[in-house]
């Protein structure tokens, strides 16, 4: 950080597919996978929120019920998601629609950490504050779930998979965080809702979620 006395305050992209198609991998029936996908982004969104270097949550996407829901979250921004296109591109609307006069490093975070805590994020982002362009690995170590870029760099991710190597090579500074970070702990699948489950969801996936099998 270059001012230790003021932190620097953050806009936060998150990219969010709407809930009928996200999630696709997550083995229950379509109607729970729905409330269950939608409920992992909304825990994700209120955590994001909740983190006080946030100074602003961009939410690129088109589900309307989730946009009722999250609109009570402060300093939240709703974006049209431009498919078709894919992550990168839904990433680039949100970091677009941010006014250049305000000068703020920006972060992309994935939409699928149920897990995730404020204080989480908050180190990360102070950790990221002193490179110019830094990622977060993924648990499994091979995709990325935050990307960051200081406020006088260009943008740019590659989301996907076998994402990490690629942020990597293009000069963000891999940020050193424990494989049990919340952060790290992205949901696709069964299995790793059941790790994420066992770090602590937020009150939507835990509803959402109650009885399916451990």
């Amino acid at each position: 950080m270059t001012d230790t006395a003021r932190p620097a305050r953050w806009v936060v992209v998150v990219p969010v597919k709407p809930a009928g198609e996200g999630k696709s991998r997550l083995q229950v029936d379509g109607a729970r996978r729905t409330d269950l996908a939608r409920a992992i982004a909304l825990d994700t969104l209120a955590a994001v929120a909740a983190s006080p270097r946030v100074l602003q949550l961009v939410v690129v996407g088109d589900d309307p019920q989730l946009a009722r829901e999250a609109a009570m979250l402060p300093a939240v921004r709703f974006v049209p998601d431009p498919r078709p296109g894919g992550l990168d591109r839904a990433v680039a609307a949100g970091v677009e629609a941010v006014d250049p006069r305000a000068a703020l490093p920006r972060a992309a975070l994935l939409g699928d950490l149920p897990a995730l805590r404020a204080d989480d994020l908050t180190a990360a982002l102070d950790l990221a504050a002193g490179v110019d362009r830094a990622v977060v690995a993924d648990a499994e170590g091979t995709g990325s779930t935050l990307v960051t870029a200081a406020a006088e760099v260009p943008w740019a991710s590659s989301f996907g998979d076998g994402s990490l190597a690629r942020h990597v090579e293009s000069g963000c500074r891999l940020l050193d965080l424990p494989s049990s970070s919340p952060l790290r702990r992205d949901v696709d699948t069964m299995a790793q809702l059941r790790a994420a489950r066992s770090l602590g969801v937020g009150p939507r996936t835990a509803a959402a979620s109650a009885g399916l099998s451990a």
